[in-house]
């Protein structure tokens, strides 16, 4: 039986990246993410869509970087704010996803999740698969498949 994305071995915690967006705590299941990296130098990509910052050098892959504010629908970075770069792979391709900040890995209980609530922004809910209310803040639970995805689902 397999488990599901982000859950530990005992099965009732689940393991996350966390990081920022626009002050938004979020995670991303641990095992699909493959380097974090500080700034790095991004090459625009003419005529790409918004979202896709560009395209940066990782030991001689290239991979291409989003922009995970324009991609959930947010305001950009202030000028000259450092970005850093949570890289996935999807499909033998690698990805970067833009964000403010990454900050820990975190171990939640899985009784913790919730489905997203309501409340949340359509834009969000197409790329989360739910929410953990942590002590002081609500992490909003990524579905790295979903933000890779060149069209989000409804």
């Amino acid at each position: 039986m397999e488990r599901p994305a982000g859950t530990s071995a005992a099965g009732d915690e689940r393991v996350f990246v966390t990081l920022t967006v626009a002050d938004q705590l979020c995670g991303v299941a641990v095992q699909t993410v493959r380097d974090v990296l500080g700034e790095q130098a991004i090459t625009r990509i003419p005529l790409a869509p918004t979202e896709i910052a560009g395209s940066l050098n990782l030991r001689g892959r290239i991979v291409t970087a989003i922009d995970l504010r324009r991609r959930l629908g947010l305001a950009d970075a202030p000028s000259g704010t450092p970005r850093m770069s949570v890289v996935a792979e999807q499909g033998n391709e690698l990805y970067a996803l833009l964000v403010d900040q990454v900050s820990e890995v975190l171990s939640l209980p899985a009784a913790t999740f919730e489905r997203n609530p309501p409340t949340l922004p359509t834009v969000w809910a197409a790329h989360s698969l739910g929410i953990h209310r942590l002590e002081d803040r609500l992490m909003v639970v990524l579905d790295v498949a979903r933000v890779l995805a060149l069209a989000p689902e409804a």
